[in-house]
């Protein structure tokens, strides 16, 4: 019976006809803002609360080393986020005595959320990737052991200009983790941000911090 649901359609008014294409206009609009939605996914973090704790770990690069008291990159994201911070950065640590440190730091502490930016040193000294990995790996697992979520922080290699090692994106990707890969190897290109070849100064860890600021506003922490 075509010919009867054609003419059943030529019957329709003009504005039965307006109505029709304004729906469908508004369909493919929601079909549209669905698809970028779905496009624009990836790991988040949930929000810390503001009487929340935010557990900065690391090397001399979460203590400060470079610049003068009050000046370090926790204490500049405590000051940009309105939350603790805890700085529980120790100079011239590796990954082997951070994993050890780490789970009295969470019990202590009881994160909302911890930063992870560590394995400069191992880097520096030539150890092995492997045992880099597997360290981070254990600390990220000790983390999220607890129901404590990870950002991780690339360290870039030792060649110049060099993004973060491979291994922090494939452990942010093994542990769906946000991950922050280029931040340290754009400032430490900057030498009017560093007080040595290694380390910032006031500047740089001002920097530094206002990146993963916004790092953690743009995945959802803040």
């Amino acid at each position: 019976m075509a010919w009867l649901r054609q003419a059943r359609l030529q019957r329709r008014s003009p504005r039965q006809w307006a109505l029709m294409r304004r729906n469908l206009s508004a369909g493919l609009l929601m079909l549209a803002g669905a698809l970028m939605l779905s496009g624009c996914g990836g790991p988040s973090l949930p929000p810390v609360p503001q009487n929340g704790v935010i557990l900065a770990f690391g090397d001399s690069l979460t203590a400060g080393v470079g610049a003068s008291t009050g000046q370090s990159y926790p204490e500049v994201l405590a000051s940009l986020s309105g939350r603790v911070v805890i700085n529980a950065g120790i100079s011239g640590e590796e990954t082997a005595q951070g994993r050890q440190r780490l789970p009295q730091a969470l019990q202590e502490h009881q994160p909302d959320l911890l930063i992870l930016m560590e394995g400069g040193n191992d880097i520096l000294r030539n150890r092995s990737k492997t045992e880099l990995k597997a360290n981070l790996a254990a600390m990220i697992e000790q983390a999220q052991g607890q129901g404590v979520p990870v950002m991780l922080v690339g360290v870039p290699e030792r060649a110049l200009f060099s993004d973060s090692a491979p291994l922090y994106g494939e452990l942010a990707e093994q542990y769906q983790l946000v991950f922050e890969p280029k931040l340290l190897r754009s400032l430490l290109g900057q030498p009017a941000l560093k007080s040595d070849p290694i380390h910032f100064n006031a500047g740089g860890y001002q920097a530094l911090a206002e990146g993963l600021y916004q790092r953690l506003v743009d995945a959802g922490a803040l």
